[in-house]
């Protein structure tokens, strides 16, 4: 329709290469207006010699700078003050971190640099390409000051060599210095090399994530003192000391944290236990209006002119009839001739034409499709005045409303059309060709647009009227004439509604204004649908027989000359413009000497009310006053959709001194005060009048918010016009209305002065002296930040100045703000030049941030850089703000530099919790009786009041056990191992198990010559052989260590944790399958690890049929059975001891929990190796007699329906799983629930589906999966957790008797006070918690504070002690750290224990709650909650934070993260997210992840690191390892798309 802003139009070639150059341009800076003037300068230094004679370039500035006035004038002035306030800036070193970015989000090959900006930059392949080098690049490039990047970029040196140096020499003391301070005072285990164990598939190309990973740092184990080796420089990974580039950043970051914020700190509000963060008080200082109240202010009165017509329709009859050869409307073609002029005589017979075609051609006689008084719309192209005018008139003749639109296709379009209920829409023929089409040839229907029938006016389709038809013209009444579309700040589209009084007052208010004869000839260059180009354009120009020549926005491209030349060639008296017009007219000038404005008697400039309107006005008529132009005639005015026009400067008399302008203060504006500046020049804004008000108007300025109070004299306040002319309702809206259409102002003490109603104008100003009208800024483009107002237009001058012809495009800028945390915050987004450097952007960027700061005192939160040409745009070529900022929000901007600052803006962040002396134990215990709550305890059935049977009190032992089994039941099947088919692979019965345990045991004796006591390592993949080789060990007394085996294809990472468990355990002997024999003493594993120094290797795949003479039986049952080694997820090593008296009690507690024997079956889907996994696996079966299916967990790779399709066949009741193959089933068989069900897959048979986790249950998890197989019989009760940790595997688990896992939801703000809070569900702020299991029989817990180590109250968060049977005996260290055992195994209350009872500590907080819900046992039942694990919590502004809930609000901003992890970092918080999009949206992640955390966890984000999936290293149970992630991102291995360093 309109000519898309981007399509190519060939230049014409007459003009000189240079003002090609220049015009070209131009094409991408087609904003709304924006002066290229304030940037003359430099401009002219930096281009290419002109091919124009010089002296017209040096008069210019001569004409420019020369004249009398105040030199504040001068249009350059922004420009000055900016630099001026860098130049200050730049005395305070500031050195920013710049922004680490893989090459492949920003480079541009030569070729794309020639392509024009529409085009996107990099292709995704190129991206992988560009991986390397960018690399490699990125490792050199390193960060200096923000004094030598500045230097630098003066001098022109891009040598990197001199950046590095500032580092190495220049502050080589300084900043080690501070770097080591930084490292000594963080807690961090430091270790060489951080190896891992990967599970034992290569994983498929299809899946992103490798395989699970465990990964301790080398070298620790648990019992190893927390402050032993601890270096004040800390060395990574590959011994890249931490002070490598990503600690220099983050110390650089820290450095320009350090100074001070804008508001002083007592503004910082308290945090009491209910509070809701509120907006710092207001400065005492600030200024404050004191002037009296305003008087209403009139305007001229509207003087009787005999000839004026009842109607405006009255008018085109009069003209049509006695002057119908007058030219009326003149349309210019693509090269801005003249095309087509339309007389009075063909508008008067056309639009009558229309106008019956419409009323009595549509639909039947008895059922017209029209009738009086219904809306119409108006599709018409900008390029197309003629065929709109014709319309519009038509629509007034009919007595139908006209409702002119912009391009068809927009949703918020359509949402007016709706409301006003629009059926029919007028348009042209080549218009309507243009619409997109269905396939059968129908118009294809707009999102959000009601169903239109489509009407070409075209007159060859057109009926010519009957004699005797006359159109209804009745004397002007209060009766709709049209409706004028307005977007809203929000993107909203209202249309506001001018009745036909209105219209015909307005035109004569216009006429009278303006001083309009008849015949004179005026050019209009704005938009003709809409405000002073509908009003002066197409309705004024009737009443007073005007010819009008319209110059479109298409030509205005191609020739931004053009309507100077149609003012000269035409002697036009009038012109309409906007500030845009004059900037191009002025870049283009140069070529055309010989054009004369000395005719314009006015040049009616519509933007009047822009910052930079002065400046335009001020630099054109200085040009163009040697073409005759008179200063005199450039007028002003101020409009809006509600108001119409509000103001306009009337033409002056020649040689009368010109109005003046006010020079206000930023400051004073900022709290709507009006101040004359004095002091500081460079926060001023000159502001030029917008003449006086409308002739027969009134006006008064009321304050913007709450009831309409009259302001004082020196208050700025929102402009409210009482006359005939303006609106009268927006259509359908009636609450809106009100406020807006029928504001009656009142007093200070809030009475109403006087009855007439006012309309607000939705400008922002004052009245001047002698009555004169000056407007500051548009209530749209309002920024309220802390309770100060700022402009964005103003914002966006301030960004212009600062010298970006490097950078960014002039006019692409848009300002807006979005609410984060309880206030508005300032967002910049700009179009970056293609060819624009890193370097330049991030210098552009962080001078944009000091000039805005310095001149508005106003932080900006976030400075985004998007590539040339896709900002959403307005139909007329500026930036669509509304659009831009929902972009932003939804994270769809898709930015390729992007600055955030929430440590400089966000300054209403609570105080930082002072953590209490302490309250001793005993007066919190004293504090809990007197309350009435009872100390937070629970603990399973009593292992005392249980029957026992024969087996227990005859065998003490496990290996006992199994030799009674295999004589008593030699044939009852144990376990069944199946493979990815789902079929049985291996089977062992008591007997073989026995049996081959037999063999084990004596190829120990034989081959390995071990004695009791020796450990053992047990190496292999999960199966029914490392349950074999368990046995055989205990048999010959040996100690067994089960270890997950490496991973073929990834032995670095994996093998050196073998190799580490192995050396830490002492194993004299190591069993494993031939296979992974060889893999051992393999060549890859010899660059891996030492493969001479393995123990003895025995592979048990060929056992010799040999007796054992006789089976070991400990003498004790506190004799060791076997070591657990588990990597905790914060990179832990531990082996803990589990001694045989622990195995029987865990076996036992198990057995009874769940009610197992032997006839029943369960299906175990988990890793092996370790916790409640392990005793699942290899104890509970020999123990209880039931029968195992085991199904290896990564056999679900290659088949995700072996699970479920197992527990379906073999109708499982009892099945245990990790959350790694929950997530699988999820998130693979999710969507496949009808191929479940035609698979015969059902799941009624299950009565408990078990987690087995060491974490706070997942219970969005948990919930998803009961929910998604509720189709295939899957009971919701089913599903439940269970909870252990490193001192006892098994605390909690559901089991078959007991109710049902209870929920409850927590406040959030309260679990950052260690304290627990219940609150509704759907509360804000809340999280949801689900109980782990039912306690088990014989384990007690306690809540205890870890600090004092005395009991907390029921529902008080604390550690997690535990009493029972099956705790380990301790931790198998290297060192036998005596004190740590202690502390972990063997430890007391401090108060309030009778019994002295030996605990264990868990290092999990959580909670205990007494339940309304009966326990087996006949009592009230206590619910045991995990939060999580002590030493992953981050201690943050004094506050406890779980990196979970920070995860879980960072997981939902956007689809595109696919898993995210958080650390902290010298007390920086870093979050580092996987994107699964394509690498543009790598940036859209920053701001949304830095909003998110900020608005629910009041945090700010120091760093946001983006990476590719998989990345973030994930353990055997689905736990992600962050300490492991935090080594790997400080010594720069982790390869990002992006680390952005918020400021």
């Amino acid at each position: 329709m309109a000519e898309p802003p981007g399509s190519a139009v060939p230049l014409p070639v007459g003009l000189p290469r240079e003002v090609r150059e220049q015009l070209a341009e131009l094409e991408l800076e087609l904003s709304e207006g924006v002066d290229t003037a304030l940037q003359k300068e430099p401009r002219n230094q930096t281009s290419a010699p002109s091919a124009a004679p010089a002296p017209s370039s040096s008069k210019y500035h001569r004409a420019r700078s020369g004249g009398a006035r105040d030199e504040r004038y001068r249009s350059d002035i922004h420009t000055e003050a900016v630099q001026a306030a860098l130049a200050k800036h730049k005395e305070q070193k500031m050195a920013l971190p710049m922004p680490t970015k893989r090459r492949s989000t920003f480079v541009q090959s030569p070729s794309d640099a020639c392509t024009p900006p529409d085009t996107s930059s990099a292709s995704e392949d190129e991206g992988s390409l560009r991986r390397q080098a960018a690399l490699s690049a990125a490792l050199h490039q390193s960060l200096q000051n923000a004094e030598s990047w500045i230097n630098r970029s003066i001098q022109g040196s891009s040598t990197s060599s001199s950046a590095s140096s500032t580092l190495s020499h220049g502050e080589g003391k300084g900043t080690s210095g501070s770097l080591a301070d930084v490292f000594a005072n963080t807690r961090i285990e430091n270790f060489s090399v951080p190896p891992d164990v990967t599970a034992t598939t290569s994983t498929p190309a299809s899946s992103a994530r490798p395989a699970a990973i465990d990964l301790p740092p080398s070298g620790i184990v648990k019992g190893m003192h927390k402050g032993a080796n601890r270096s004040s420089l800390m060395d990574t990974a590959d011994g890249v000391p931490v002070s490598s580039r990503v600690s220099t950043k983050i110390q650089q970051l820290l450095n320009t944290l350090k100074r001070p914020k804008r508001p002083p700190l007592k503004e910082f509000f308290v945090d009491d236990f209910e509070e809701i963060v509120e907006v710092p008080q207001p400065d005492p200082n600030q200024p404050k209006p004191e002037g009296r109240q305003m008087t209403p202010v009139k305007g001229e009165p509207l003087g009787v002119v005999c000839n004026w017509p009842p109607a405006l329709e009255a008018a085109l009859q009069r003209w049509g009839t006695t002057q119908s050869k007058c030219p009326c409307l003149t349309a210019l073609d693509v090269t801005g001739k003249p095309v087509y002029t339309l007389t009075y005589g063909k508008l008067w017979s056309r639009s009558l034409k229309l106008a019956y075609t419409l009323l009595n051609k549509l639909g039947t006689r008895n059922e017209p499709v029209l009738k009086p008084g219904d809306r119409v719309a108006l599709v018409y192209p900008n390029n197309d005045p003629v065929m709109f005018m014709v319309a519009f008139y038509g629509c007034l003749l009919a007595e139908v409303i006209p409702v002119p639109i912009e391009d068809a296709g927009g949703q918020q379009i359509g949402f007016l059309l709706g409301s006003c209920g629009i059926a029919l829409a007028l348009t042209t023929e080549v218009c309507l060709k243009g619409l997109p089409k269905t396939q059968n040839g129908e118009i294809v229907q707009f999102k959000g647009w009601p169903r239109l029938k489509w009407v070409v006016t075209d007159s060859k389709y057109l009926s010519k009227s009957p004699k005797d038809w006359q159109p209804n013209i009745s004397m002007a009444g209060t009766e709709a004439a049209y409706i004028e579309y307005k977007t809203s700040k929000e993107g909203s589209v209202m249309g506001v509604t001018v009745s036909r009084v209105a219209m015909l007052s307005h035109c004569q208010a216009l006429s009278q204004a303006c001083n309009y004869s008849e015949g004179e000839t005026v050019v209009n260059v704005l938009d003709f649908k809409k405000d002073a180009g509908l009003w002066h354009g197409m309705l004024t120009n009737v009443m007073n027989k005007l010819h009008v020549i319209s110059v479109p926005y298409s030509v205005m491209k191609t020739c931004p000359l053009s309507w100077v030349q149609r003012v000269h060639a035409h002697k036009a008296k009038v012109a309409l413009v906007k500030c845009r017009d004059l900037n191009w007219a002025m870049m283009a000038h140069r070529d055309q000497r010989d054009v004369s404005l000395s005719s314009l008697r006015m040049l009616i400039v519509t933007d009047g009310a822009n910052p930079w309107s002065v400046s335009s006005c001020d630099a054109f008529l200085s040009l163009f006053q040697s073409h005759g132009l008179k200063p005199e005639a450039i007028c002003p005015c101020a409009t809006s959709p509600e108001a119409m026009t509000v103001a306009i400067r009337r033409p002056g008399v020649p040689g009368a001194p010109l109005p003046g302008r006010a020079i206000l203060s930023m400051n004073g504006l900022s709290y709507s005060v009006i101040r004359v500046n004095t002091e500081d020049k460079n926060s001023a804004l000159t502001v030029q009048d917008v003449g006086h008000v409308m002739p027969g108007g009134m006006m008064c300025i009321v304050k913007p918010d709450g009831p309409p109070q009259l302001c004082k004299t020196d208050e700025i306040g929102e402009i409210c016009v009482s006359s005939r002319t303006g609106g009268m309702m927006y259509y359908g809206l009636v609450g809106v209305t009100k406020n807006t259409f029928e504001v009656i102002p009142v007093n200070a003490a809030g009475s109403p002065v006087g009855d007439v109603p006012f309309v607000r104008s939705g400008l922002l100003g004052f009245v001047g002296p002698g009555s004169l009208v000056f407007v500051v800024v548009k209530i749209d483009g309002l920024l309220g930040v802390s309770g100060r107002r700022h402009n964005a237009d103003d914002i966006v001058a301030t960004g212009l100045a600062v010298e970006s012809i490097k950078t960014v495009y002039r006019g692409r800028i848009a300002v807006f703000s979005v609410t984060v945390f309880y206030d508005e915050r300032i967002v910049v987004v700009a179009e970056q030049r293609p060819d624009a450097s890193e370097e330049d952007s991030f210098q552009w960027m962080s001078r944009v941030l000091q000039a805005i700061d310095s001149i508005h005192q106003v932080g900006v939160y976030c400075l985004a850089l998007v590539p040339a040409n896709t900002l959403p745009k307005t139909p007329l070529g500026g930036i669509h703000i509304s659009q831009t900022k929902q972009h932003f929000l939804e994270g769809s901007l898709h930015p390729c530099n992007i600055l955030m600052c929430p440590h400089t803006c966000v300054t209403n962040l609570p105080k930082p919790r002072q953590k209490q002396p302490g309250v001793g134990p005993a007066s919190v215990m004293v504090g809990n009786l007197v309350a009435g709550k009872r100390i937070a305890q629970a603990s399973g059935r009593d292992l005392g009041q249980i029957e026992e049977n024969d087996l227990v009190r005859k065998h003490q032992y496990l290996t006992e056990v199994l030799q009674w089994r295999a004589q008593a039941t030699p044939d009852h099947m144990l376990f069944l191992l199946l493979n990815a088919k789902g079929a049985p692979v291996c089977t062992a019965t008591c007997l073989q198990l026995h049996k081959r345990a037999e063999r084990i045991a004596s190829i120990l004796c034989d081959k390995g010559h071990l004695n009791a006591g020796d450990n053992v390592v047990l190496l292999y993949p999960p199966g029914i052989e490392l349950i074999v080789a368990f046995y055989g060990c205990l048999y010959a007394g040996c100690i067994p260590v089960t270890v997950r085996p490496p991973h073929a294809q990834n032995l670095t990472a994996t093998l050196p944790t073998v190799r580490m468990i192995v050396d830490v355990s002492k194993a004299a002997c190591i069993l494993t399958t031939q296979t992974l024999m060889r893999l051992l003493r393999s060549r890859e594993a010899a660059a891996a690890v030492d493969v001479k120094t393995w123990p003895t290797v025995i592979d048990t795949d060929d056992l010799p049929r040999k007796r054992l003479p006789q089976i070991y039986k400990p003498p004790t049952p506190e004799m060791l059975a076997y070591l657990d080694f588990s990597v905790s997820t914060t990179g832990m090593l531990t082996g803990v001891k589990m001694s045989h008296a622990s195995v029987s009690a865990l076996c036992r507690a198990i057995k009874l929990q769940c009610e197992l024997y032997s006839s029943r079956q369960i299906a175990i889907c988990l890793d092996p190796y370790c916790g409640l996994g392990f005793a699942l696996w290899c104890l509970c079966s020999v123990y209880s007699g039931h029968q195992s299916i085991l199904i290896p967990p990564m056999e679900l790779e290659s088949n995700l329906f072996l699970w479920l399709s197992t527990v379906s066949q073999y109708k499982i009741r009892d099945t245990f799983c990790s959350y790694s193959v929950m997530e699988l089933c999820t998130k693979g068989l999710g969507n496949q629930v009808d191929v479940l069900k035609a698979r015969g897959i059902y799941l009624s048979c299950v009565r408990t589906c078990v987690v087995v986790a060491e974490e706070r249950p997942r219970v969005s998890l948990t919930h998803s999966f009961s929910k998604l197989f509720k189709d295939i019989g899957l009971s919701s009760r089913a599903v439940s957790t269970t909870f252990g940790s490193r001192v006892n595997v098994a605390i909690c688990l559901q089991g078959t008797s007991g109710p049902d896992p209870t929920m409850v939801y927590v406040d959030l703000k309260s679990l950052r006070h260690d304290r627990v809070r219940l609150v509704e569900r759907g509360a804000p702020q809340s999280l949801l918690l689900s109980e782990s299991g039912k306690i088990l029989p014989g384990v007690k817990v306690v809540i205890v504070n870890p600090e004092t180590k005395g009991p907390l109250g029921d529902s008080h968060l604390g550690e997690i002690w535990v009493n029972s049977p099956h705790t380990a005996s301790g931790y198998y260290t290297i060192y036998d750290n005596e004190t740590l055992q202690a502390d972990h195994f063997n430890t007391r209350l401090s108060f309030g224990d009778a019994a002295h009872t030996l605990w264990a500590r868990t290092g999990y907080l959580g909670f205990v709650r007494r339940t309304e819900l009966t326990a087996a046992s006949g009592e009230r039942h206590d619910a045991l909650y995990v939060v999580g694990a002590l030493d992953e919590t981050l201690e943050l502004r004094g506050l406890r934070y779980h990196p979970i809930d920070i995860e879980t609000s960072v997981s939902r901003t956007h689809r595109s993260i696919a898993e995210c992890a958080v650390f902290t970092w010298t007390n920086l918080l870093v979050v580092v997210v996987e994107l699964c999009g394509c690498e543009q949206e790598a940036l859209d992640l920053v701001p949304l992840v830095t909003n998110v955390v900020l608005e629910e966890h009041y945090l700010i984000v120091g760093v946001v690191v983006v990476v590719d999936p998989g990345v973030i290293p994930i353990n055997s149970r689905g736990e992600k390892q962050r300490m492991h992630l935090r080594d790997s991102f400080l010594a720069d291995q982790l390869d990002p798309i992006y680390v952005a360093y918020n400021m």
